[in-house]
């Protein structure tokens, strides 16, 4: 695969996960870091640093409004729960190792 069609391929990855990810808004960010160590935060960080790497200005909440699909604030009213003590601790467990 030549680097232009794997950048492509790439690209259409990220695109799918985003919509895998918009598709199941009920799974929270907190339940993807316990259990995989990233989350919608962390692919927009992610985004913003890459942008960055190729000389554009993508800030923070610009990269989040690309992963959530809309502005972060709003995402959060309409589907973030309070995180359960349980989650908490599952958390704060996953990080020790």
């Amino acid at each position: 695969m030549d680097k232009q069609t794997q950048t492509e391929v790439e690209a259409a990855v990220f695109r799918r996960l985003v919509e895998h990810l918009d598709a199941n808004k009920d799974v929270q960010n907190i339940d993807l870091m316990i259990l995989a160590d990233f989350c919608r935060n962390c692919l927009a960080k992610w985004y913003a640093s890459a942008a960055k790497e190729q000389g554009e200005d993508v800030d923070y909440e610009a990269a989040r409004e690309v992963v959530y699909k809309m502005p972060y604030a709003q995402w959060k009213e309409k589907h973030q729960l309070p995180a359960t003590d349980e989650q908490l601790a599952k958390l704060a467990e996953s990080q020790k190792s």
